[in-house]
């Protein structure tokens, strides 16, 4: 019979070492070391309110806090030995501790399990992530805002169904993103309430026998509240799922906006210039300029959303409480926050240096009869039924596109033909610069109206 790996701080219970192989497949501190200065925030903020408790004295408090400190300190520095047979980065650290100050580092996990205590890192980490990601979105948006407004009253094409719908202006179209950002900022924000809950003191599920303080470790490691249900504590991964939710969200828009980039940057559009340093070439064709940054951001729109599907998959079938499933967790989680936060940088210096081609979207908006819209608009403020305008505006732009001219383009009399409504007022209304401006109420593409919408926008953000 082989024996038993003494090395090993939870080995008492077996007879058997664990097979080699299993000890790889099951060991997570490869991958999970990453939380290892939210473990040692997590056990010293414990080892306090065990102290305060009167479960540790104060010489065994100290003690924990000086060898954890220390272990911190070897961690940053590089100096630390991860140990495969130590299975997790909680044990690695235990383990450590218990070498550095000897038996008061066994007295740590009281009032504790490994459950409540990686429910409790995991939250650590990504409470620290967040920040980290809502402050890659105000950069985005701050420069989403500066490019929006040298675009005020740039004009260009609005589209539905990719076909020229409207004319508006770019900046209102930055705008647009601006607006999906704001909602994104709030999902995270919303979904931070929910992370910042203390699972600590749930112990392994029930609970402990202990006298300590769960509201003091709470105050200690800025917690709002412990929460409610030891079960449910040390089970509960909603809040991972929620975040990768509102993680997929972002990307989704990320996608977005880099569809829009992709298109506009192409020849066939030629709407922007893409700045150098965000593209790449061709290994073959020397004119090429690949938008790269933004296909990569929209190709890793999906990578995210299928970690969203992984952790609901994960999930779906476990009894309560704590399941050895729940270690796949944290890869998908872990590549979430780290993709989330690349894409967002990316763009966030990326946008500045994005130069709009002016003169050819004020071609293309020409194009595609933008302001028909507008001549329906104008019949029916002369006292005509909408859908009676529509038909009008309809045998006009039959016209237009088999003299090939924009609506703008007919004659007075040509136009009259179809409505004696119609007057010379009408191309004011035909201009381009008429039909942006007439769209003046809140929410709307007037160049004023974009201009303000910015400055709120500012304020908002404080800058």
């Amino acid at each position: 019979m082989t024996s038993v790996n003494t090395d090993k701080l939870s080995s008492a219970r077996f007879a058997e070492a664990t097979d080699a192989f299993v000890e790889e497949f099951t060991a997570s501190v490869h991958f999970d070391q990453r939380m290892a200065q939210h473990d040692i925030q997590g056990s010293i903020a414990h080892a306090t309110m065990l102290c305060a408790s009167h479960i540790l004295t104060i010489e065994e408090r100290d003690a924990i806090i000086n060898g954890l400190n220390q272990i911190s300190a070897e961690i940053a520095k590089g100096e630390f030995s991860w140990s495969i047979q130590q299975e997790d980065v909680h044990m690695n650290i235990e383990a450590r501790l218990t070498d550095l100050i000897g038996i008061a580092g066994k007295k740590l996990h009281t009032g504790r399990s490994r459950n409540d205590q990686v429910a409790t890192d995991i939250r650590l980490y990504l409470r620290s992530e967040v920040v980290q990601i809502a402050a890659q979105i105000t950069r985005l948006q701050t420069a989403i805002l500066h490019l929006a407004e040298q675009h005020a009253d740039t004009i260009m094409p609005g589209f539905t169904h990719l076909q020229v719908a409207q004319p508006i202006t770019f900046g209102h179209h930055l705008m647009a993103w601006f607006e999906m950002l704001s909602r994104d900022q709030a999902r995270l924000q919303d979904c931070n309430k929910r992370i910042n809950m203390l699972p600590l003191g749930a112990a392994a599920l029930a609970g402990t026998t202990y006298p300590i303080n769960r509201e003091l470790t709470a105050e200690l490691l800025g917690f709002s509240a412990p929460t409610a249900n030891s079960l449910d504590s040390v089970s509960d991964r909603d809040f991972a799922i929620e975040f990768t939710a509102v993680a997929s969200l972002i990307m989704m828009h990320l996608s977005r906006f880099s569809e829009e980039l992709i298109l506009w940057s192409s020849a066939q559009f030629d709407f922007i210039d893409m700045p150098d340093a965000f593209c790449t070439g061709s290994s073959i064709m020397p004119q090429k300029k690949n938008p790269d940054v933004p296909e990569l951001v929209r190709g890793k729109a999906g990578r995210v959303t299928g970690h969203l599907m992984a952790l609901l998959m994960l999930m779906k079938a476990q009894p309560l409480a704590y399941n050895k499933d729940n270690q796949e967790d944290k890869e998908p989680l872990f590549d979430t926050v780290d993709t989330l936060i690349n894409c967002l940088r990316a763009y966030a210096d990326m946008v500045p240096h994005i130069t709009a081609k002016k003169e050819v979207m004020y071609q293309a908006a020409k194009r595609g009869f933008a302001t028909a819209t507008d001549l329906a608009d104008y019949l029916v403020r002369k006292g005509m039924a909408f859908r009676d305008a529509h038909e009008v505006v309809g045998k006009a732009v039959r016209l237009g596109l088999e003299s090939q001219r924009d609506l703008s383009e007919l004659s007075l009399t040509e136009l009259q033909h179809f409505s004696d409504l119609i007057s010379a007022d009408v191309f004011a209304c035909l201009s381009l610069e008429g039909s942006v401006a007439a769209r003046h109420h809140i929410g709307g593409t007037a160049p004023e109206t974009v201009k303000k919408a910015i400055q709120l926008a500012q304020q908002q953000l404080g800058i």
